[in-house]
C-alpha cells in the first residue's frame, strides 16, 4: 500500500494527469478517475471510470476507490472540470447546469462518498479551483460562478473537518498549459454558433477582445507540474494552508479582485475594448 490510496478526478490530461503521476512517483497508491478508461503511463495504473455528469456513475466509482485503498484512502483530489461560455443572455438553464453538475455537485458527492475513510485516517483534501473563483471574466459566468461556489464551499468543508483532523485546501491556479483551453474553444465555438445575428453584432467586439485574451493566456500557461507540485504539497505539508495562488497571474488578478469594482471594470473593458479592435 506504501504511503496510503490517493483519488484524483480529471486524471487523463493537464493538472489531474500531472497530479496523479507526480504522486505515484512518490510513492502513493494513486487511483486516477477518468471519464474514459483510458491507459496512463507508468507508475499510474488501474483507472477507475467515472463522469461527474452522470450521478449515477458516481457511486459505483467511488466504491471502487473504497475497496481498493482496503481502509487506507489518506487523500482526494477534486479535480475534473470544464468550461461552459458565452453571453448570458444566450445560455440557457440547462447550460448552467451542466457546468455546475460537473464543477461543484459531482465533487460534492464523491467528497461525502469518500470522508467516512478519510476521517478514519485523518487524510486531506484537496479541491482544484481557479483565480477564476475570485474575478469573474465576461462570457464565462457559468465557470467563475462555479468556481466561487467551489471556493465557498471549500471554506465551509475547511473549517467543519478541521476539528476532526481531516486538512482542506483550496488551489486557485491561473493560466495553465493543458488542453482546457482548446475544449473550452469548442465549447465555445458552439456556443457562438447559436447566437442572433442581433446578439452577434451586439457582442462581436467583446468577444473578439476575450477570445484573443484567452489564446495569449493559453500561450503563456506554466506547466501543469506547477500546479501538481503544490497539490502534492497541500497533501503532505504538516501544515497545510487553506488556499494556494498559483501563478503570477493568479497573484494579479487576486490582487484585482481587492479593487473597487468601478476600477476592476475599466481594466476589462478597456483591455477587451483594444483587443477586440487589434
Amino acid at each position: 500500500m506504501g504511503r496510503g490510496a490517493i483519488f484524483v478526478t480529471g486524471a487523463s490530461s493537464g493538472i489531474g494527469r500531472a497530479t496523479a503521476e507526480r504522486l505515484a512517483r512518490a510513492g502513493y497508491d494513486v487511483i486516477p478517475g477518468l471519464r474514459r478508461p483510458d491507459a496512463l503511463p507508468e507508475p499510474v495504473k488501474e483507472p477507475v471510470t467515472i463522469d461527474l455528469a452522470d450521478r449515477g456513475s458516481i457511486g459505483p466509482a467511488t466504491q471502487q476507490v473504497l475497496d481498493r485503498a482496503d481502509g487506507h484512502l489518506v487523500g482526494l483530489v477534486n479535480n475534473a472540470g470544464y468550461t461552459v461560455s458565452g453571453p448570458c443572455e444566450a445560455l440557457d438553464t440547462d447550460d448552467w447546469r451542466a457546468q455546475f453538475e460537473v464543477n461543484l455537485f459531482g465533487h460534492i458527492e464523491v467528497t461525502r462518498a469518500l470522508l467516512p475513510a478519510l476521517l478514519a485516517n485523518k487524510g486531506r483534501v484537496v479541491n482544484v479551483g481557479s483565480i477564476g473563483g475570485r474575478m469573474s471574466s465576461p462570457f464565462i459566468g457559468p465557470y467563475n460562478s462555479s468556481k466561487f461556489a467551489v471556493r465557498a464551499w471549500t471554506d465551509a468543508l475547511r473549517m467543519e473537518l478541521a476539528p476532526h483532523g481531516v486538512r482542506v485546501s483550496l488551489i486557485e491556479p491561473g493560466s495553465i498549459d493543458t488542453p482546457l483551453w482548446q475544449k473550452g474553444n469548442e465549447l465555445a465555438d458552439e456556443q457562438l454558433a447559436k447566437l442572433t445575428d442581433e446578439q452577434k453584432s451586439r457582442y462581436a467586439q467583446q468577444i473578439a477582445g476575450a477570445r484573443k485574451a484567452a489564446d495569449f493566456a493559453a500561450a503563456h500557461g506554466i506547466p501543469s507540474d506547477r500546479c501538481a507540485q503544490v497539490i502534492e504539497r497541500a497533501l503532505t505539508t504538516s501544515r497545510p494552508k487553506g488556499r494556494y495562488l498559483v501563478g503570477t497571474d493568479a497573484r494579479l488578478q487576486a490582487t484585482m479582485s481587492m479593487l473597487p469594482v468601478s476600477v476592476s471594470d475599466r481594466v476589462m473593458h478597456t483591455m477587451l475594448r483594444r483587443l477586440g479592435k487589434s
